[in-house]
């Protein structure tokens, strides 16, 4: 993968029975960029094989959780800086343009990393409003200067150190739910983690909160951020936030149920 006018410049990303969304997300990165590095596990369905194909280092790893198995692929890099992406996650032309004339700039000199917008697209509409968007977040990092933290499932990526982080204005397209069903199917999922996470850290299932934060989070996505100006996608979006956030109370709420009726 490496040619005379890629970048120095690592991508690295995890996957596990990632074959429709991988080349996807390796063509927009294939031939300008030093070295792709694929953390897999338990794939089934040819993932491994598309990532060589692109030129990738695969790096077998058993599943932890997100948090760690990130963090792996984060110790595999080689290069100085570190693009950290998901399998569902695309890098426009425009943001392509504007790593690259970051990295060649006086910008990466002096800074510590840096950050853009995530787009998702959802029931054919660009979700540019509400809770989905913008949705920053580090993706451009000083190999060695950052670590995934936080939740298991909804970890981030936090600069370790002093200086200034830049921002990108191009979007990363995230191909998060494809369709209706993805979003719906992946609520429990979400639910689960939230009452792990809930358990290690001493929280407690409280009726306020179960009542109060579904409607807050329909009223916060759908008119204070302005989700109405997606048309119905973004009343879809606002919606299932706050149905998510129901549920993962609900979830909790059953959870210490059964903790309770266990130790009796």
């Amino acid at each position: 993968m490496d040619t005379p006018s890629s970048l120095p410049l690592s991508v690295v990303l995890i996957a596990r029975n990632e074959a429709r969304n991988l080349p996807t997300c390796l063509d927009a990165v294939a031939g300008w960029v030093r070295e792709i590095v694929v953390v897999v596990n338990d794939c089934t369905d040819g993932t491994e094989e598309i990532a060589r194909r692109y030129g990738a280092r695969v790096i077998p790893h058993p599943w932890e959780n997100f948090r760690e198995q990130k963090n792996v692929a984060l110790a595999q890099a080689t290069q100085p800086w570190i693009l950290a992406l998901d399998a569902d996650e695309r890098i426009t032309p425009a943001l392509r343009g504007e790593i690259v004339a970051f990295l060649a700039g006086a910008d990466a000199d002096q800074s510590l990393a840096a950050e853009s917008p995530r787009l998702v697209t959802f029931l054919g509409r660009a979700i540019r409003h509400g809770d989905w968007y913008p949705d920053r977040g580090l993706r451009l990092v000083r190999r060695g200067q950052a670590r995934w933290t936080g939740a298991h499932d909804h970890c981030k990526l936090v600069a370790e150190g002093r200086g200034p982080i830049h921002r990108f204005r191009s979007d990363l397209d995230h191909a998060s739910f494809p369709d209706l069903a993805s979003l719906v199917r992946k609520t429990p999922f979400h639910a689960d983690n939230f009452v792990r996470t809930c358990r290690e850290r001493g929280r407690r299932w409280h009726l306020l909160q179960a009542v109060i934060r579904p409607p807050w989070r329909f009223f916060r996505g759908y008119v204070l951020k302005r989700g109405f100006l997606d048309g119905y996608p973004g009343l879809v979006v606002a919606v299932a936030v706050a149905y998510e956030t129901f549920i993962r109370y609900a979830r909790l709420y059953e959870s210490e149920l059964a903790s309770s009726s266990a130790s009796e």
